[in-house]
């Protein structure tokens, strides 16, 4: 994937802020590559580089435990995350970003995301709701804490039963 740079022009006052490194400007870089790379098959299957470009070396992701693809809830550290895509590939075929609103600053945003799930063992798709609180540091994710609207009808489209 390219991105294009882009220079903020002002004419009136100091020149703008350089806003690259903002919580959700960083957010917005990480969803496009975990989308990706959930699409792509996940571990294995294509590389996660683009995903670790986006996390903070000392990166914790707090999910809450009981859904198929949060195992213990805690996963640290970049191998961490991999290790958790890994799960999260497994379950899902896809994930698209329907609707995101964001509210924070420079190092905090809560994320409202309404998210397309289409599940691999059931091929049921779920459309639902997670909020997020994510920290950054240094223009990459160091702390992320997700709340699912229905946890349990994403176990559910989920589960072969």
């Amino acid at each position: 994937m390219s991105t294009a740079n882009v220079t903020e022009t002002q004419t009136d006052g100091p020149p703008a802020e350089d806003r690259s490194q903002d919580a959700w400007a960083v957010m917005e870089k990480f969803y496009r590559a975990e989308a990706a790379y959930v699409a792509a098959g996940g571990f294995g299957k294509t590389s996660y580089d683009e995903v670790a470009a986006y996390l903070d070396p000392d990166v914790v992701l707090y999910q809450a435990p009981g859904l198929p693809f949060t195992g213990t809830g805690t996963w640290r550290g970049r191998d961490g995350l991999e290790r958790f895509l890994a799960a999260f590939s497994e379950t899902w075929a896809s994930m698209e970003f329907l609707e995101q609103e964001h509210w924070g600053d420079r190092d905090t945003v809560v994320v409202r995301s309404r998210v397309r799930f289409h599940a691999r063992a059931t091929g049921q798709e779920i459309d639902t709701m997670i909020m997020q609180l994510i920290r950054v540091r240094n223009g990459r994710m160091l702390e992320c804490r997700p709340f699912y609207w229905d946890p349990a009808a994403i176990a559910a489209a989920t589960l072969r039963t």
